[in-house]
C-alpha cells in the first residue's frame, strides 16, 4: 500500500511538472504577443502624435497584462524622473519570460529609442516583425514541444515508479 502510494505521488509530481512547464511556455507566449501589440502601437503613436517616451510608455503599461506592463511602467517612471532610459531599459528587459533572441531584440531597441523619428519607427518595425517571426516559428513548433514535454515527464515518473517497485 505504501509503494502505491508512493507511485501515485510520484506519478502527481510528474504531472504537476509537465504542468508548470506548460504554464511557463504560455506564459512566454502571451508576453511575446503583448510586446508585439505594444511595439505596433508604439510605432504607430511615434508616427502619428509624436508623444513624449514617458507617456507613451504608461500608455502602453495600462494596455498590456503583467509582466509586461510592469516593464513599461518601471521604464516610464525612470524615464520620467530622467534615468537613463538604455539602464533601466535594459534592467527591466531582463525580467521579462523570453527566450534569448527575443529578449536580445528587446534589449537592442532602447539604443534605437534615440534620435529622429523615421530612425525610431524603423527600429520599432523591425523589433515587432522579428518577435512576431519568433512567435510564428514557436507556434509552428509548439505540438511537437508539447508531445515532448509530456512524455519526458511522464516517462520520468513512470521510470521512479518502476525502480520504486
Amino acid at each position: 500500500m505504501l509503494k502505491l502510494l508512493g507511485s501515485l505521488l510520484i506519478a502527481c509530481g510528474g504531472a504537476f511538472a509537465w504542468q508548470l512547464q506548460r504554464t511557463e511556455r504560455r506564459r512566454r507566449r502571451d508576453t511575446l504577443s503583448d510586446l508585439q501589440r505594444a511595439f505596433r502601437r508604439m510605432g504607430e503613436t511615434v508616427r502619428m502624435t509624436r508623444t513624449p517616451l514617458p507617456a507613451l510608455l504608461k500608455s502602453l503599461a495600462a494596455d498590456c497584462k503583467e509582466p509586461v506592463a510592469a516593464f513599461f511602467t518601471a521604464v516610464s517612471q525612470a524615464a520620467g524622473e530622467g534615468e537613463e532610459l538604455s539602464k533601466i531599459w535594459r534592467e527591466q528587459a531582463e525580467t521579462l519570460p523570453l527566450n534569448a533572441a527575443d529578449r536580445a531584440a528587446v534589449l537592442n531597441l532602447v539604443f534605437d529609442l534615440q534620435g529622429d523619428e523615421e530612425k525610431v519607427c524603423k527600429a520599432i518595425s523591425l523589433v515587432a516583425r522579428e518577435l512576431t517571426e519568433h512567435a510564428g516559428e514557436a507556434e509552428r513548433l509548439r505540438p511537437e514541444t508539447e508531445k515532448r514535454a509530456a512524455a519526458l515527464w511522464f516517462s520520468a515518473a513512470a521510470l521512479l515508479v518502476i525502480l520504486l517497485l
